[in-house]
């Protein structure tokens, strides 16, 4: 054990592939373990690098080989393929996982913490209520456009809605009315359920210092500002905002050769949920803008001129980004003159 450098790890549920190497690279061990012998093996380690794949249960192991002394790197999936040698095993995954680790211009994923999983749960489930009720919506308009009833599209009112369904299936029959009825419950129940959701992720962001100063950022809620907590990794792994931006996929793909650059659409890289987020901030400044005829940054105007709304949001969120990443980096407020006005 004392030649170890190196231990890749192939995570799973109940069987772990664990690959040691030198620092060379030299294969010295490769073992089966469960789960039970796998928490052994990593108190029994004495401190060495434990590289595995960013992927399900992996912040889990990562805290825990922390605990036990180890350094932790958890490699995105993406860039242990190019590492794996002909075929598919468990053996041959822990060994690509050890040599994309050991590569010095190598990116890492942060381990979260508890409490940042938490945050991402209470966002996932949140995502999984409204789409849904979303289900459940479309359910009633496809059931009741069976019996020649279709409901007017784009209400947001939960009971408008379900009042002009109660109006519209008044001359069903009781089973189709009765069914009508269960489906609205459902949606009746979903929305609670939202809205209790909704509540919990104000407060926390009114507790937590980083959400309330990202807050102060025309465009960012507290749903963006809890999305940013919970899936990005700490403002002081990026070099820049630039960087930051371009992890979120806000930059243009590139596709240059022989001195040529050719830039595409922007590439989506990165955490949709946060990017999804922060597009929709900026449309709702850009919406701002176009209702007040007022807009204070003289290139935001000049885009708007000429260029369509949806590209313009685009860029503007790769400005928000940039922005919110000095932000979080100096711990300073928003403060563009009359931004927000």
């Amino acid at each position: 054990m004392s030649e170890v450098f190196i231990v890749g790890v192939d995570l799973a549920k109940r069987v772990f592939q664990v690959h040691g190497a030198t620092t060379t690279g030299d294969v010295l061990f490769r073992k089966k373990l469960s789960r039970a012998q796998f928490a052994k093996f990593l108190g029994d380690l004495p401190a060495r690098i434990v590289a595995m794949e960013a992927c399900a249960s992996a912040h889990y192991w990562g805290r825990e080989a922390q605990t036990a002394g180890h350094e932790v790197r958890l490699v995105p999936a993406a860039y242990v393929k190019p590492f794996v040698k002909r075929h598919k095993s468990d053996a041959v995954d822990a060994e690509a996982i050890s040599e994309a680790a050991l590569r010095p211009s190598m990116r890492f994923v942060p381990v979260k913490t508890p409490e940042q999983q938490s945050q991402a749960m209470l966002f996932r489930t949140r995502e999984m209520f409204v789409r849904q009720r979303t289900q459940t919506i479309n359910a009633i308009r496809a059931h009741l456009a069976e019996f020649g009833i279709v409901l007017r599209l784009r209400i947001r009112n939960p009971d408008t809605f379900a009042h002009e369904v109660e109006e519209r299936v008044a001359a069903l029959p009781e089973l189709a009315r009765a069914l009508a009825d269960r489906l609205l419950e459902q949606i009746a129940t979903i929305s609670k359920q939202v809205s209790a959701l909704d509540k919990k992720i104000k407060a926390h962001a009114r507790s937590s210092h980083d959400a309330q100063l990202m807050q102060t950022m025309p465009g960012v809620g507290p749903m963006s500002a809890m999305a940013v907590e919970a899936f990005c990794p700490p403002a002081k792994n990026f070099r820049s905002g630039r960087d930051f931006a371009a992890w979120l996929g806000l930059v243009p793909r590139q596709h240059s050769t022989g001195g040529k650059e050719r830039l595409g659409r922007v590439t989506k890289m990165g955490q949709k949920d946060v990017r999804r987020l922060l597009i929709i901030g900026a449309m709702s400044v850009i919406n701002s803008i176009e209702r007040r005829k007022r807009c204070v940054e003289p290139w935001l105007a000049r885009m708007l001129e000429t260029r369509p709304r949806m590209v313009v949001a685009v860029a503007l969120t790769n400005r928000m980004a940039r922005r919110l990443w000095a932000m979080m980096a100096t711990g300073q407020v928003y403060r563009i003159p009359g931004a927000a006005a």
